[in-house]
């Protein structure tokens, strides 16, 4: 019994660290292996035992596993389209050790388009049934806008085929590129497309071609924000509380906005009841120093821009463009675990190549 409870019941040992999970996985490899190479058995042989142990590293992590040919069990990370989660997923797969008849992967690969169907409440999502074409916008050139066609869309079922598009795109084009390579995506109807349908396999190599020119424009572009010029911005809420905003006024000019596409918006909460919405100096003083330490991580040499800051109603709102997601979710998750108790510190993720979401302070 104490031998079982060794193998299968780590109550004792906590997972803290990636080695810790791996050394734990380890133990149970074989019982694991056994599991995927029947196909049977999956949740409770595998799935219900895997999910609370990566929990207990992390919230966010997300898997799934299948045989990757006749002798090797294959597991795939997912951060499940969670852009803040998935350099986590990279350093845990990173972090596997060699285990003969396992293959590690970080998140979903790109799939050929003959091996991706995907069937959802009845409907199938394929290329027989899926086409494409891009929108093209003078005002911002490197946007990467596509409408999906799938030819059985309608009004009554349109919520049912974009999810099932956009997990078909996610398995076809792989996560990565999937997160990285499309800005944004309008499903519809065959009878609202306004241009020409290209068939969905082309899509990859559509994408590809955008990418590579992206990256050549903007690549090396940084920014020096030692002298840039910043504004003071004051106003009232719905509710009638004041705002106070700081912006860099030169960065929100800047015509190379695209070359640093990830918006980071970091939200801290404190208690403003008895200062009209406003933190107290103990309070400012916390707050500044939160901003200046990711600040003092995350430097405009590097490509990570402090755009500016606003204070309201019980909330202090910090933006940043980056040239990168990765770096700011670790520093970012520290820093959070460093002010436990104190401050509510929550971030979001995502692209936004013109700074859109910033037009107000323009």
């Amino acid at each position: 019994m104490n031998f079982i409870k060794d193998i299968f019941g780590t109550k004792n040992k906590p997972i803290e660290s990636y080695a810790d999970f791996w050394d734990w996985f380890s133990k149970n490899e074989k019982d694991f292996y056994t599991v995927v190479q029947k196909g049977t058995n999956f949740e409770k042989g595998f799935f219900n035992k895997l999910s609370p142990k990566l929990n207990e590293l992390r919230d966010g992590y997300y898997f799934l596993s299948g045989m990757y040919d006749e002798n090797t069990s294959e597991l795939i990370i997912t951060a499940d389209g969670n852009i803040k989660n998935i350099v986590f997923v990279e350093e845990l797969v990173n972090s596997a050790p060699k285990i003969p008849g396992w293959r590690f992967t970080a998140l979903k690969p790109a799939m050929n388009i003959e091996n991706v169907a995907i069937e959802m409440d009845k409907y199938v999502f394929d290329s027989e049934n899926l086409f494409f074409y891009s929108n093209d916008n003078l005002e911002y050139p490197d946007e990467i806008d596509i409408s999906i066609v799938h030819l059985e869309c309608n009004q009554e079922n349109k919520s049912i085929i974009a999810n099932g598009t956009y997990i078909f795109l996610e398995n076809y084009l792989g996560e990565i590129d999937f997160v990285n390579n499309i800005d944004t995506i309008n499903v519809i109807a065959k009878n609202e497309a306004e241009k020409e349908l290209i068939p969905i396999e082309k899509l990859k190599g559509f994408l590809n071609w955008r990418q590579k020119e992206f990256i050549e424009k903007h690549e090396g572009i940084r920014h020096d924000t030692e002298n840039d010029s910043y504004s003071s911005i004051e106003a009232k809420l719905k509710n009638g509380k004041p705002l106070i905003a700081i912006v860099n006024s030169t960065l929100l000019e800047w015509d190379c906005k695209a070359s640093h596409p990830w918006i980071i918006n970091i939200e801290i909460k404190y208690d403003g009841e008895e200062n009209n919405g406003f933190p107290d100096d103990k309070t400012y003083l916390l707050l500044d120093e939160i901003e200046n330490t990711i600040m003092s991580q995350l430097n405009d040499f590097d490509g990570y821009l402090n755009i500016g800051r606003e204070t309201a109603d019980g909330v202090r709102e910090i933006y940043f463009a980056c040239k990168d997601f990765r770096k700011p979710s670790k520093v970012l998750e520290q820093i959070i675990s460093n002010y436990p108790s104190e401050l509510e510190i929550e971030y979001e993720i995502f692209k936004d190549k013109y700074w859109q979401s910033l037009e107000r302070f323009m």
